[in-house]
Order: structure tokens, then sequence, then C-alpha cells
């Protein structure tokens, strides 16, 4: 049973199920949309930089 919920858990982080109800939850403006997907950006883009040498 516990290795059985625990796929499940894992499976549905993957497929960003539960991310995509969370935020339909309530409604996001525009402006605050652009805002965290630059944020988002920007994260990777260090990141990306961060282990571009390796």
């Amino acid at each position: 049973m516990d290795k059985a919920l625990r796929r499940l858990k894992k499976k549905i982080d993957r497929e960003g199920t539960l991310r995509t109800v969370r935020m339909r939850r309530s409604y996001e403006k525009p402006s605050e949309r652009r805002r965290r997907k630059e944020k988002v950006a920007r994260f990777s883009a260090m990141l990306a930089a961060r282990y571009a040498d390796q």
C-alpha cells in the first residue's frame, strides 16, 4: 500500500497536476503571472550559468 501511494505521489508530482490545481484555485493577474514566469526564468538561467562550466 505504501509503495503504491508513493508511486502515485511521484507520478502526480512529475506531471505537475497538483501544481496546476493549486495555481487555478485563485485568480492570478496577468502582471503577476508575467512576474512569476520571469522569476522562474531568472532562477533557471542562474542554475544554467552555475553548472555550465562543469
